[in-house]
């Protein structure tokens, strides 16, 4: 019993456990089988790449590919220029003063400065505390790698003032204002020498600081290559501006009208025409309010006489028609707020109902990050108004100037500066019956036919640079070269008045 016991257990053992012989073999099957997959499948993706790589060009150049648009191969950045080697004299600390367009010119000429004097310039500061309170930084504005790189074979440019300097560590820092439209002269011999005193000085004022004349050649050409070449916004604000540029363009040809008809402008200038008692009041307290505007009590309709005031929106309205700009004109306001708001425009619009801003033209989403910041805010407008088919300023501050500099640079574009002063008189003759509209219109057209930024030499007036032309506006040294530059100009000199 014991016996047939035991052979039952092992035939039962035997039914529940392989032999030691056939054990493994379903094990190798499946190993063998894993390893054959694997080999299949990378030889099947070396060959698809290598296909691939025979077809790449026919593919990915569009020439034969149904599925997909040609892929645009993307330009390789321009090559640095090499680094200046030279010995610094101390470090440039500038803190610019005013709006975009005056820090933009300032920038210009203290990477100028610094150049002629071999400084270090440190990345400038701009303007935090006047009436914008723009809390922007270089940074938020411009490229900052790139203005550092593209200038290097000019100037050793920091991007903040080296611990050692900083007043946290003790160091007193030697501060001053340059004098206004000073030459080489006035920089090499009297500025200069603080250098080797203090190594580093901070010029807490930088607006119109260098001479529109009577500078070296490649000074002049360095001020331009900063100015179109140097300062580039940044990537958000390039590809916004870009973007209502294109808007605009698929609408059609437009004009860019910098309307300087703000609440700052209008109280700067005293000029209230057209304003009611209550606002040319609000205007006045403002104008008090700044201790840096110095002039106080202004005769409005004197300065106005004399071409000084910005065209209002009704006068704009008539001197637009006058020059031949139909209701089908398309028009952008490159402009902060209006003061008056839309009423004041109401006779602009009717008048030329395709007028459009920034704000009408974006998602409020795109321009929230730029809210506030009136820089950024005009940097847009200062892009749209160089792509502009015809730029037209209602004033000559600033951005006027320098927008009209860059239109000439790409090529003299069409920019009509309007005689403030010539057309004050048309305008209150027409108004008062002296003038009929025909004969108003002619008087017009014929007051502008050179003014539309043709080339010209710059109107040079000795110990008057104020009067003279703005170098920025006109920057004729980098806009022809050697006997081009007679046969561009000829013997045509500037003689535009307000």
């Amino acid at each position: 019993m014991e016996a047939r016991s035991d052979s039952t257990q092992a035939a039962r053992s035997d039914n529940k456990l392989p032999s030691p012989a056939t054990a493994p073999k379903p094990r190798v099957q499946v190993w063998f089988v894993t390893v054959c997959s694997t080999i299949l499948i990378w030889t099947c993706l070396v060959q698809l790449f290598a296909a691939g790589e025979l077809w790449h060009t026919r593919i990915f150049t569009g020439q034969v590919s149904r599925f997909s648009a040609p892929v645009e191969p993307v330009p390789l950045p321009p090559p640095l220029p090499p680094p200046r080697n030279y010995t610094s004299n101390g470090v440039l600390l500038v803190s610019c003063n005013g709006g975009l367009n005056q820090m933009r010119s300032a920038i210009c000429d203290m990477v100028t400065v610094a150049r002629l004097l071999n400084l270090t310039l440190v990345v400038p500061e701009l303007d935090k505390t006047s009436f914008w309170a723009d809390p922007s930084g270089f940074e938020d504005i411009f490229d900052v790698r790139h203005f550092i790189d593209s200038l290097r074979d000019e100037v050793r440019i920091f991007r903040r003032l080296p611990k050692r300097y900083s007043s946290k560590y003790g160091y007193q820092m030697f501060e001053m204002p340059p004098v206004s439209w000073s030459d080489e002269n006035y920089y090499l011999k009297q500025v200069l020498p603080l250098f080797s005193k203090h190594k580093v000085v901070h010029f807490n004022r930088t607006d119109t600081r260098l001479a529109n004349n009577g500078l070296s050649l490649p000074l002049q050409r360095l001020r331009c290559r900063v100015n179109f070449q140097g300062l580039k916004f940044t990537p958000q604000l390039e590809a916004l501006g870009s973007k209502l540029v294109r808007i605009l363009q698929q609408r059609g040809p437009f004009v860019a009208l910098h309307l300087r008809y703000e609440m700052d402008m209008l109280a700067f200038s005293g000029c209230t025409h057209g304003c009611s008692e209550e606002e040319a009041e609000e205007l006045k307290k403002m104008r008090y309010t700044y201790p840096w505007w110095r002039e106080k009590e202004i005769n409005s309709e004197e300065r106005r006489s004399q071409g000084l005031c910005p065209l209002t929106p009704e006068e704009v309205a008539l001197v637009l028609k006058a020059l031949g700009f139909d209701q089908n004109t398309q028009i952008y306001i490159a402009a902060g707020e209006i003061y008056g708001s839309e009423h004041r425009l109401s006779v602009l619009r009717e008048a030329f109902p395709r007028i459009v801003k920034k704000e009408m033209l974006l998602e409020s989403g795109e321009l929230q990050q730029f809210q506030n910041h009136s820089s950024q805010m005009a940097a847009l407008d200062f892009m749209v108004s160089v792509a502009s088919n015809t730029f037209i300023p209602t004033y000559d501050g600033n951005m006027a100037k320098v927008v009209e500099g860059h239109r000439r640079y790409l090529g003299f574009k069409k920019t009509i500066l309007l005689g403030r002063k010539r057309l004050v008189e048309l305008l209150d003759l027409h108004n008062n019956k002296t003038l009929t509209w025909d004969q108003f219109a002619v008087a017009v057209k014929e007051a502008h036919e050179r003014r539309t930024g043709a080339p010209t030499h710059r109107r040079v007036i000795p110990d008057k640079p104020k009067e003279e032309d703005y170098f920025y506006a006109n920057p004729q040294e980098c806009l022809c070269e050697g006997t081009n530059c007679h046969d561009l100009y000829g013997h045509r000199n500037s003689s535009l008045t307000r």
